[in-house]
């Protein structure tokens, strides 16, 4: 096991029956692992890891090398599951300052994320005069965000370098027959990828959705699928920990997950791990609430509040074994700040030192505390870590009683946004909220 990632729940569990949930994880296991279950149709997740072939990793790279060919900058254009699960493994293995260094390929930028008017401001005028490309990532082309993005770096990017160049340097991620933008990559010509229908965004990483941008930013997207096919075959018993773990303190009033790192690498991470458990189980007023806090530096902004605060939490530690780097810490003859007692040690050790120390702290302050061990940040270790996290979700929701693979509630603020915006066909909206925001 020293090559695959664990969970320990000793310190989560004490004074609980966790034993009591083990048949029915078995059985929210099976309900998954025989599609009998509510959302049924958005399984095509749990076997793809052992499915993804050779051609298809062969293409992906061929495509990852044509944008990496001709662009110093390659923007990836989507939302929510469209987006975190690249962010989160690019921002894993990438050197933490790579903006800011030349060379080792193109820089993967974001956008489609937000409405934010200085962001695309910013992000146009970073890329302005530089070759850049597109890979934009939609089922239909018309969610809000990514339209918009993409709108704006398709007319830039054709003034700028030319309908070829952009023909090339535009890949479209899509739906394989419906919507606007598999229209668009037809009308044009774009080299296009399949988002597949079984699986939803927020368990799309492991498709071109993910691997296309993470290939470009040089990564090594087989390493990273092979990771995954290792917790595919021989994850159960991670998996299972997991979901009886967390179920068990959620029925014991613990009803907020912190998702605890003590690696920076880690917090886009935490993003991806909060949209999967957020929209996966928040339904029917069920459901976790995941939130995730980056340590030490938290710890000096909400340590106060975990250590004394309302006992509703319960966290997951998240420890990453070997670092990719080793920095000594030095004496010093006069000693002003104390810090001799360390010298000779390396950074690592002093923060696995304060991850023990935290940890113990917070157990001792009525926080259960489970953890997750990874030998190291590399792709290997991160397809294990992604694969293990979304059938823990498909098992936990099920536990829950819930459909893990809808998302209804996500409507609810467009229907309001579109009548706002008098979007054709919501008039009646439109009226009624007017109407609405007189009173």
């Amino acid at each position: 096991m020293d090559n695959f990632i664990r969970v320990i729940s000793k310190f989560a569990l004490e004074g609980l029956n966790a034993q009591a949930l083990q048949d029915a994880a078995l059985a929210a296991k099976q309900t998954l692992e025989s599609g009998s279950g509510a959302g049924n149709d958005f399984l095509g997740w749990l076997h793809l890891p052992s499915s993804i072939d050779e051609q298809q990793l062969q293409a992906i790279e061929k495509s990852a090398e044509q944008l990496r060919s001709e662009c110093e900058y390659v923007i990836t254009i989507g939302i929510g599951g469209s987006y975190l699960g690249a962010k989160a493994v690019i921002e894993a293995l990438n050197d933490h300052f790579a903006a800011y260094k030349s060379g080792n390929g193109p820089k993967v930028l974001f956008a489609g994320n937000n409405i934010g008017e200085d962001y695309l401001y910013d992000l146009m005028d970073l890329v302005r005069g530089h070759k850049f490309g597109i890979i934009v990532i939609s089922k239909s082309g018309t969610t809000t965000e990514p339209a918009i993005a993409f709108r704006l770096f398709k007319e830039m990017l054709e003034k700028q370098e030319g309908k070829e160049f952009a023909q090339r340097n535009i890949i479209a991620v899509t739906d394989a027959r419906r919507g606007a933008l598999r229209g668009l990559a037809t009308q044009e010509g774009y080299a296009t990828y399949v988002i597949p229908d079984d699986v939803g965004g927020r368990f799309s990483v492991l498709t071109p959705v993910g691997l296309l941008p993470i290939a470009v930013a040089g990564f090594d997207i087989r390493a990273l699928v092979a990771g995954a096919v290792e917790m595919e075959k021989d994850g159960d018993e991670q998996v299972l920990n997991y979901a009886i773990a967390r179920n068990a303190l959620y029925q014991n009033g613990k009803k907020i997950e912190i998702l605890v790192n003590f690696v920076p690498r880690l917090h886009f991470l935490a993003e991806w791990w909060k949209q999967l458990y957020g929209e996966s189980e928040g339904k029917d007023h069920k459901g976790i609430f995941p939130a995730s806090v980056d340590f030490t530096t938290d710890l000096h902004s909400m340590g106060q509040w975990i250590q004394d605060g309302e006992r509703t939490i319960f966290e997951t530690v998240v420890s990453v074994g070997d670092q990719q780097h080793e920095v000594i810490i030095p004496s010093d003859d006069e000693d002003l700040d104390g810090l001799n007692y360390i010298a000779g040690k390396n950074v690592d050790y002093v923060n696995k030192m304060a991850e023990l120390g935290t940890r113990l702290a917070h157990i001792d302050g009525g926080v259960p505390n489970l953890l997750i061990t990874v030998p190291a940040l590399t792709e290997r270790y991160l397809g294990q870590l992604i694969y293990f996290f979304e059938k823990g979700c498909g098992v936990s929701g099920y536990m829950l009683g819930v459909n893990p693979f809808n998302q209804p509630g996500v409507e609810a603020y467009k229907k309001n946004m579109f009548a706002l915006l008098e979007k054709p066909g919501h008039e009646e909206a439109t009226a009624a909220i007017k109407a609405r925001l007189k009173q």
